[in-house]
Protein backbone atom coordinates (compact mmCIF):
# COMPACT_ATOMS: atom_id res chain seq x y z
CA UNK A 1 0.00 0.00 0.00
CA UNK A 2 1.35 3.46 -0.93
CA UNK A 3 1.93 6.11 1.73
CA UNK A 4 -0.79 8.24 0.12
CA UNK A 5 -3.33 5.42 0.27
CA UNK A 6 -2.38 4.70 3.89
CA UNK A 7 -3.00 8.33 4.83
CA UNK A 8 -6.34 8.44 3.00
CA UNK A 9 -7.59 5.44 4.95
CA UNK A 10 -7.13 7.24 8.27
CA UNK A 11 -7.13 11.02 7.76
CA UNK A 12 -9.42 12.70 5.20
CA UNK A 13 -7.52 14.86 2.74
CA UNK A 14 -9.93 17.68 3.55
CA UNK A 15 -8.48 17.68 7.08
CA UNK A 16 -4.93 18.25 5.82
CA UNK A 17 -4.24 21.93 5.10
CA UNK A 18 -0.86 22.95 3.70
CA UNK A 19 0.55 26.02 5.44
CA UNK A 20 3.29 26.77 2.89
CA UNK A 21 4.24 25.44 -0.53
CA UNK A 22 7.33 23.50 0.54
CA UNK A 23 6.86 22.83 4.25
CA UNK A 24 4.19 22.53 6.90
CA UNK A 25 0.64 21.21 7.14
CA UNK A 26 -2.11 21.60 9.71
CA UNK A 27 -4.04 18.44 10.53
CA UNK A 28 -7.58 19.05 11.70
CA UNK A 29 -10.13 17.00 13.67
CA UNK A 30 -7.65 14.79 15.52
CA UNK A 31 -7.45 14.60 19.30
CA UNK A 32 -3.88 13.57 20.06
CA UNK A 33 -3.63 10.67 22.48
CA UNK A 34 -1.56 7.66 23.31
CA UNK A 35 -4.65 5.62 22.47
CA UNK A 36 -4.89 6.61 18.80
CA UNK A 37 -5.15 3.63 16.39
CA UNK A 38 -1.93 2.41 14.81
CA UNK A 39 -3.25 3.46 11.42
CA UNK A 40 -3.71 7.07 12.55
CA UNK A 41 -0.23 7.14 14.06
CA UNK A 42 1.17 5.76 10.80
CA UNK A 43 -0.69 8.41 8.80
CA UNK A 44 0.63 11.20 11.05
CA UNK A 45 4.16 9.87 10.59
CA UNK A 46 3.72 9.69 6.81
CA UNK A 47 2.45 13.29 6.75
CA UNK A 48 5.40 14.31 8.88
CA UNK A 49 7.83 12.81 6.36
CA UNK A 50 5.99 14.57 3.54
CA UNK A 51 5.51 18.03 5.09
CA UNK A 52 8.45 18.04 7.59
CA UNK A 53 6.35 19.76 10.30
CA UNK A 54 2.68 19.19 11.17
CA UNK A 55 0.44 21.27 13.43
CA UNK A 56 -2.58 20.48 15.58
CA UNK A 57 -4.84 23.15 17.09
CA UNK A 58 -7.00 22.74 20.17
CA UNK A 59 -5.08 20.08 22.09
CA UNK A 60 -5.90 21.61 25.50
CA UNK A 61 -6.73 18.16 26.90
CA UNK A 62 -3.05 17.25 26.93
CA UNK A 63 -0.94 17.48 30.05
CA UNK A 64 2.69 16.41 30.41
CA UNK A 65 1.79 12.76 30.98
CA UNK A 66 -0.56 12.61 28.00
CA UNK A 67 1.95 14.43 25.80
CA UNK A 68 4.51 11.78 26.67
CA UNK A 69 2.04 8.93 26.10
CA UNK A 70 1.35 10.23 22.61
CA UNK A 71 5.04 10.91 21.86
CA UNK A 72 5.88 7.34 22.87
CA UNK A 73 3.82 6.14 19.92
CA UNK A 74 6.39 7.80 17.65
CA UNK A 75 9.47 6.21 19.17
CA UNK A 76 11.77 6.15 22.17
CA UNK A 77 11.70 9.21 24.43
CA UNK A 78 14.96 10.81 25.54
CA UNK A 79 15.51 13.67 28.00
CA UNK A 80 17.73 16.66 27.41
CA UNK A 81 21.38 15.55 27.76
CA UNK A 82 22.31 18.65 29.78
CA UNK A 83 19.13 19.43 31.75
CA UNK A 84 17.35 16.13 32.19
CA UNK A 85 13.55 16.04 32.45
CA UNK A 86 11.04 18.36 34.08
CA UNK A 87 10.22 17.21 37.62
CA UNK A 88 7.48 14.60 37.62
CA UNK A 89 8.02 13.59 33.98
CA UNK A 90 10.18 11.11 32.13
CA UNK A 91 11.45 13.38 29.39
CA UNK A 92 9.65 16.75 29.17
CA UNK A 93 11.91 19.75 28.60
CA UNK A 94 10.31 23.05 29.65
CA UNK A 95 11.25 26.16 27.68
CA UNK A 96 10.14 29.14 29.75
CA UNK A 97 11.05 32.65 28.64
CA UNK A 98 10.99 33.76 32.28
CA UNK A 99 14.00 31.55 32.93
CA UNK A 100 16.14 32.69 29.99
CA UNK A 101 16.47 31.01 26.62
CA UNK A 102 19.17 32.36 24.34
CA UNK A 103 19.29 29.23 22.20
CA UNK A 104 15.84 29.35 20.66
CA UNK A 105 15.93 32.64 18.74
CA UNK A 106 18.59 31.38 16.35
CA UNK A 107 18.20 29.00 13.43
CA UNK A 108 19.10 25.59 14.84
CA UNK A 109 18.58 21.83 14.84
CA UNK A 110 17.60 20.63 18.31
CA UNK A 111 20.49 18.93 20.15
CA UNK A 112 22.65 18.77 17.01
CA UNK A 113 25.74 18.84 19.21
CA UNK A 114 25.24 15.12 20.01
CA UNK A 115 25.83 12.35 17.51
CA UNK A 116 22.39 10.68 17.43
CA UNK A 117 20.33 13.83 17.88
CA UNK A 118 16.51 13.45 18.15
CA UNK A 119 14.64 12.51 15.00
CA UNK A 120 11.27 13.95 16.01
CA UNK A 121 10.22 16.70 18.41
CA UNK A 122 6.72 17.14 19.88
CA UNK A 123 6.16 20.69 21.16
CA UNK A 124 3.07 21.77 23.14
CA UNK A 125 2.18 25.38 23.92
CA UNK A 126 1.40 26.16 27.55
CA UNK A 127 1.54 29.97 27.87
CA UNK A 128 1.46 32.09 24.73
CA UNK A 129 1.90 35.89 24.62
CA UNK A 130 -0.99 37.87 23.09
CA UNK A 131 1.30 39.06 20.29
CA UNK A 132 4.56 37.55 19.02
CA UNK A 133 6.32 34.31 19.90
CA UNK A 134 5.85 32.64 16.50
CA UNK A 135 8.10 29.77 15.42
CA UNK A 136 9.58 29.35 11.93
CA UNK A 137 10.65 26.06 10.38
CA UNK A 138 12.69 25.60 7.21
CA UNK A 139 12.89 22.60 4.89
CA UNK A 140 16.59 21.68 4.72
CA UNK A 141 15.99 19.00 2.07
CA UNK A 142 14.39 21.58 -0.25
CA UNK A 143 17.32 23.90 0.50
CA UNK A 144 19.76 21.23 -0.68
CA UNK A 145 17.80 20.72 -3.90
CA UNK A 146 17.94 24.49 -4.54
CA UNK A 147 21.74 24.44 -4.59
CA UNK A 148 23.41 24.46 -8.02
CA UNK A 149 25.04 21.11 -8.78
CA UNK A 150 28.62 22.31 -8.06
CA UNK A 151 27.52 23.58 -4.64
CA UNK A 152 25.73 20.31 -3.92
CA UNK A 153 28.94 18.43 -4.63
CA UNK A 154 30.87 20.82 -2.37
CA UNK A 155 28.34 20.39 0.45
CA UNK A 156 28.43 16.61 0.03
CA UNK A 157 32.14 16.63 0.88
CA UNK A 158 32.01 18.99 3.87
CA UNK A 159 31.88 18.11 7.56
CA UNK A 160 31.20 20.51 10.43
CA UNK A 161 31.92 20.47 14.15
CA UNK A 162 28.81 21.13 16.28
CA UNK A 163 29.00 22.08 19.96
CA UNK A 164 26.81 23.64 22.65
CA UNK A 165 29.72 25.83 23.72
CA UNK A 166 29.73 29.28 22.18
CA UNK A 167 31.07 32.81 22.51
CA UNK A 168 28.71 35.32 24.11
CA UNK A 169 29.97 37.83 21.56
CA UNK A 170 27.77 35.94 19.10
CA UNK A 171 24.64 36.58 21.20
CA UNK A 172 22.63 39.79 21.02
CA UNK A 173 22.22 41.41 24.46
CA UNK A 174 22.69 38.34 26.71
CA UNK A 175 21.40 38.92 30.25
CA UNK A 176 22.69 37.57 33.54
CA UNK A 177 19.97 34.88 33.73
CA UNK A 178 20.99 33.63 30.28
CA UNK A 179 24.65 33.53 31.27
CA UNK A 180 24.02 31.71 34.55
CA UNK A 181 21.84 29.12 32.81
CA UNK A 182 24.45 28.60 30.11
CA UNK A 183 27.30 27.96 32.56
CA UNK A 184 25.11 25.67 34.68
CA UNK A 185 24.38 23.54 31.61
CA UNK A 186 28.00 23.58 30.53
CA UNK A 187 29.00 22.30 33.95
CA UNK A 188 26.64 19.33 33.52
CA UNK A 189 28.45 18.07 30.44
CA UNK A 190 30.32 18.92 27.26
CA UNK A 191 29.47 17.75 23.77
CA UNK A 192 31.17 18.18 20.41
CA UNK A 193 30.30 16.17 17.31
CA UNK A 194 31.41 16.06 13.68
CA UNK A 195 28.41 15.84 11.36
CA UNK A 196 28.33 15.70 7.57
CA UNK A 197 26.97 18.95 6.16
CA UNK A 198 24.67 16.74 4.09
CA UNK A 199 22.95 13.75 5.70
CA UNK A 200 20.90 11.11 3.94
CA UNK A 201 17.47 10.79 5.51
CA UNK A 202 17.10 7.18 6.74
CA UNK A 203 13.40 6.94 5.79
CA UNK A 204 12.96 9.09 2.67
CA UNK A 205 16.46 8.91 1.17
CA UNK A 206 16.43 12.71 0.77
CA UNK A 207 19.61 14.69 1.23
CA UNK A 208 19.31 17.46 3.82
CA UNK A 209 21.67 20.16 5.03
CA UNK A 210 22.90 19.97 8.64
CA UNK A 211 23.95 23.44 9.85
CA UNK A 212 22.60 26.03 12.28
CA UNK A 213 23.58 27.75 15.52
CA UNK A 214 25.58 24.86 16.97
CA UNK A 215 28.13 24.82 14.12
CA UNK A 216 31.53 25.86 15.44
CA UNK A 217 33.63 25.34 12.31
CA UNK A 218 34.07 23.26 9.19
CA UNK A 219 36.59 20.41 9.26
CA UNK A 220 39.85 21.21 7.42
CA UNK A 221 38.55 24.60 6.26
CA UNK A 222 40.11 27.90 7.48
CA UNK A 223 37.87 30.01 9.70
CA UNK A 224 37.30 32.85 7.21
CA UNK A 225 36.48 30.52 4.31
CA UNK A 226 34.30 28.43 6.62
CA UNK A 227 32.25 31.47 7.64
CA UNK A 228 31.67 32.34 3.99
CA UNK A 229 30.55 28.78 3.26
CA UNK A 230 28.30 28.73 6.32
CA UNK A 231 26.61 31.97 5.26
CA UNK A 232 26.14 30.68 1.72
CA UNK A 233 24.49 27.39 2.67
CA UNK A 234 22.54 28.87 5.58
CA UNK A 235 21.04 31.50 3.28
CA UNK A 236 19.51 28.74 1.16
CA UNK A 237 18.02 27.12 4.26
CA UNK A 238 16.38 30.32 5.49
CA UNK A 239 15.16 31.67 2.17
CA UNK A 240 11.41 32.50 2.49
CA UNK A 241 10.42 29.90 -0.10
CA UNK A 242 11.63 27.14 2.25
CA UNK A 243 10.06 28.50 5.45
CA UNK A 244 6.71 28.18 7.24
CA UNK A 245 5.70 30.43 10.15
CA UNK A 246 3.34 29.24 12.88
CA UNK A 247 1.30 31.65 14.99
CA UNK A 248 0.80 29.81 18.26
CA UNK A 249 -2.41 29.57 20.24
CA UNK A 250 -2.60 27.98 23.68
CA UNK A 251 -3.04 24.22 23.35
CA UNK A 252 -1.36 23.93 19.95
CA UNK A 253 1.03 21.06 19.20
CA UNK A 254 3.76 21.08 16.56
CA UNK A 255 5.63 17.94 15.51
CA UNK A 256 8.66 18.19 13.27
CA UNK A 257 11.21 15.98 11.59
CA UNK A 258 14.46 17.16 13.14
CA UNK A 259 16.44 15.36 10.41
CA UNK A 260 15.11 17.55 7.60
CA UNK A 261 14.31 20.89 9.24
CA UNK A 262 15.78 23.79 11.10
CA UNK A 263 13.72 26.15 13.25
CA UNK A 264 13.74 29.58 14.91
CA UNK A 265 11.57 30.81 17.80
CA UNK A 266 10.99 34.55 17.55
CA UNK A 267 11.65 36.55 20.70
CA UNK A 268 9.48 39.57 19.93
CA UNK A 269 7.08 39.57 22.88
CA UNK A 270 8.92 41.86 25.31
CA UNK A 271 8.18 41.15 28.96
CA UNK A 272 5.32 38.77 28.18
CA UNK A 273 5.83 35.13 29.15
CA UNK A 274 6.07 32.20 26.73
CA UNK A 275 6.14 28.58 27.93
CA UNK A 276 6.28 25.44 25.79
CA UNK A 277 6.95 21.79 26.68
CA UNK A 278 9.01 19.59 24.38
CA UNK A 279 9.28 15.82 24.13
CA UNK A 280 12.13 14.38 22.06
CA UNK A 281 12.20 11.08 20.15
CA UNK A 282 15.56 9.32 20.03
CA UNK A 283 17.27 9.51 16.65
CA UNK A 284 19.92 7.68 14.69
CA UNK A 285 23.46 8.73 13.85
CA UNK A 286 23.55 10.80 10.62
CA UNK A 287 25.11 9.19 7.57
CA UNK A 288 26.86 11.17 4.83
CA UNK A 289 26.34 10.68 1.11
CA UNK A 290 29.44 8.47 0.99
CA UNK A 291 28.24 6.29 3.88
CA UNK A 292 30.28 7.68 6.77
CA UNK A 293 28.70 8.23 10.19
CA UNK A 294 28.84 11.27 12.44
CA UNK A 295 31.54 11.09 15.10
CA UNK A 296 31.25 12.24 18.73
CA UNK A 297 34.52 14.08 19.48
CA UNK A 298 33.59 15.06 23.07
CA UNK A 299 30.80 13.41 25.01
CA UNK A 300 31.08 13.84 28.76
CA UNK A 301 28.58 14.19 31.59
CA UNK A 302 29.47 14.93 35.16
CA UNK A 303 26.55 12.72 36.13
CA UNK A 304 24.08 10.60 34.18
CA UNK A 305 20.74 12.24 33.36
CA UNK A 306 18.25 9.47 32.65
CA UNK A 307 18.11 6.38 30.50
CA UNK A 308 16.08 6.52 27.33
CA UNK A 309 12.42 5.62 27.76
CA UNK A 310 11.47 2.89 25.28
CA UNK A 311 8.47 3.22 23.01
CA UNK A 312 5.37 1.21 23.87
Amino acid sequence: MSASASIDNWIPRSDIVKRAARIGAEIKNIKLSGDLPDGTIGAINALLLEHKVVFFRGQDHLNDAEQERFALRLGTLVPSPTRGAKKGTLSIFEIDSAGGGIWTDNWHIDLAYVDAYPKILVLRSIVIPPVGGDTLWSNTAAAYLDLPAPLQRLADDLWAVHTHEFDFADIARPNEVDKRLYFERLARGRFETEHPVVRVHPETGERALVLGFYVKRFVNVPKYDGQMLFNLFQSHITTPENVVRWNWKQGDVAIWDNRATMHYATKDYGDQRRVVHRAAIDGDIPISVDGRCSVARVRSLDRPITNAIPSS
